[in-house]
């Protein structure tokens, strides 16, 4: 029962509020020493063998299969994914500077179970450290050269495409994809720790389906969530093997195919089913911490070693092109730039929808003892910070060469995975620093692929904290095989597989989403106190 009373009868068909008898996986099954929940393991577990088995056997029909539901989903709901993102974005503003704001997630009593620096290091890293590595010289410098097409259909090479070029990356991965993290971590962060819930995707639907939650409704909302998370890495784990396979080329002259890049993925996972048996403090808390020293580190030496005073003045002349230029990057009616808006734009959007079951429940799990204003002000702002910041300098290292015509930069963008390292070829010590780019990528994959098979355990175990270690390993081997598959069937068009991976993955789960929102809003209001729930 909540301590301000029941809920009212249409929030709760079959009982008060929260007060029911299910208990953390009440339809779990034994089977082989493992703790199964009945049916969301296996039938997640059979769909993804499935599709990994029939991706193999056959991976033209496979990939144009993928590219299929890429082309329809871009043409008939790129609206969807802007709307979501957009409605998202504007709930988590609502709730952080209202009342709502000051509930303490775990009750008034709670305790935060992290360091403030261990916290922030696991929300960055698991959130979006891959990508960032990734896309942090090349994004910008893509949009300024037209490799891809220009923000706006702005003209290449003009300080219009510079201005546009950072404000567009930092639209891409500020305060929208993390807005899509934030709702669907506090819901469950509120849900599980002040209502003792499931740690499990169905329980932040509670206020919306009530007793139905521990039916098929729930059991669909889990699945959605177990697929898309398990896209949503792979496509993160397939965007890095590439880049880190062209490191190894760039560097030591190792054949950067599919070959190396199968291996690397075999290496990865092979780490992340070591660090999933230490568990969150031995094993993710030990590796974010690194992965941020060795971040912070990488991004110095670039601000020191690059235009060092363009990349300064850079800080709030993007912070301020971002603002401004927010609005019409977020405008999907009569774009002339459509092409560049669904390469990039909605393949990000639908990419953080996939992704948010998985960052969601792992920024949830980590975040008890914070109050709902703290955790949205971590989640919200410090990561668009750390964009503008990231961006600026590896975006603005990047852009000055092509300008100043150093280097193989101003010959074009041949292979986006390339961009980093000869970036870091016209720098100071550049073996160094692009072997260290590299472990920051092999770092940040392991955190990863290790965070996302505790979340999908604990989804498909019920909800469980601490299900048997092998459980974690076999979804640790999943994620990889999805990933090696997605490479394997795209072949040449490997990167557009993985693309496809993820937005087929992301856009069932636009609608869990937006459901979400309704259902955290009612929760919240109902655990403020009368008069203040009136004012909310």
């Amino acid at each position: 029962m909540s301590e301000n009373g029941p809920l009212p009868e249409e929030l709760a068909p079959k009982s008060s509020a929260y007060d029911t008898d299910y208990e953390t996986g009440q339809d779990n099954v034994s089977f082989l020493g493992l703790d199964l929940h009945n049916p969301v393991f296996f039938c997640s577990a059979v769909a993804v063998l499935t599709f990994v088995v029939g991706a193999l056997l056959f991976p033209a029909e496979a990939s144009g299969l993928m590219l299929g539901a890429k082309a329809w989903t871009l043409n008939n709901a790129d609206w969807l994914f802007v709307v979501t993102t957009n409605v998202v974005f504007l709930v988590c503003v609502a709730i952080g500077v209202s009342p709502l704001g000051a509930i303490r997630l775990g009750g008034p009593d709670a305790t935060p179970e992290f360091s403030t620096k261990s916290w922030l290091s696991m929300l960055f890293s698991a959130g979006v450290g891959i990508g960032m590595v990734f896309y942090g010289a090349a994004e910008p410098l893509a949009y300024y050269t037209d490799w891809s097409g220009t923000p706006l259909n702005a003209p290449p090479l003009t300080p219009e495409a510079k201005r546009l070029a950072f404000s567009a990356t930092i639209f891409h991965w500020g305060v929208t994809p993390w807005a899509v993290y934030a709702v669907v971590g506090l819901s469950l962060a509120f849900f599980t720790f002040n209502k003792g819930l499931p740690l499990t995707i169905r329980s932040a639907f509670y206020p919306v389906f009530g007793e139905r939650i521990w039916g098929w409704p729930g059991h669909v909302i889990d699945l959605l969530a177990v697929v898309a998370t398990l896209f949503g890495l792979a496509t993160s784990l397939g965007l890095g093997v590439k880049q880190a396979a062209s490191g190894l080329n760039f560097l030591f002259g190792i054949d950067a195919g599919l070959t190396t890049q199968v291996a690397l993925i075999f290496g990865i996972t092979s780490l992340a089913i070591m660090s999933v048996v230490r568990g969150l403090d031995g094993g993710v808390k030990v590796l974010s911490n690194i992965n941020i020293v060795v971040a912070i580190g990488l991004l110095v030496f670039v601000i020191i070693a690059g235009p060092t005073r363009e990349i300064l003045l850079s800080f709030g002349a993007n912070a301020v092109a971002y603002a401004s230029d927010a609005a019409r990057l977020s405008n999907w009616i009569g774009r002339g730039d459509e092409k560049w808006f669904h390469d990039w734009t909605i393949f990000y959007w639908a990419w953080w929808v996939s992704w948010s079951p998985f960052v969601g429940m792992f920024i949830a799990r980590v975040s008890r003892g914070r109050t709902i204003r703290e955790f949205l002000a971590a989640v919200l702002v410090a990561p668009v910070i750390v964009a503008i910041i990231w961006f600026s300098a590896f975006g603005v290292t990047a852009v000055e060469q092509v300008d100043a015509g150093v280097g193989a930069l101003p010959g074009g963008v041949s292979d986006v995975s390339l961009v980093l390292f000869q970036m870091l070829e016209n720098l100071p010590f550049a073996e160094v620093s692009s072997l260290v780019a590299i472990v920051l990528l092999l770092v940040f994959f392991v955190t990863s692929s290790d965070s996302g098979s505790l979340v999908i355990d604990s989804i498909t175990a019920g909800g469980k904290l601490h299900a048997p270690v092998p459980q974690r390993v076999f979804w640790a081997v999943m994620e990889g095989l999805v990933a090696v598959v997605l490479l394997v069937g795209g072949g040449s068009a490997a990167l557009g597989a993985l693309q496809a991976g993820a937005i087929a993955a992301g856009l069932p789960f636009t609608f869990v989403l937006l459901i979400c929102c309704v259902s955290l809003f009612r929760g919240l209001v109902l655990e403020l106190p009368v008069g203040v729930r009136k004012e909310a």
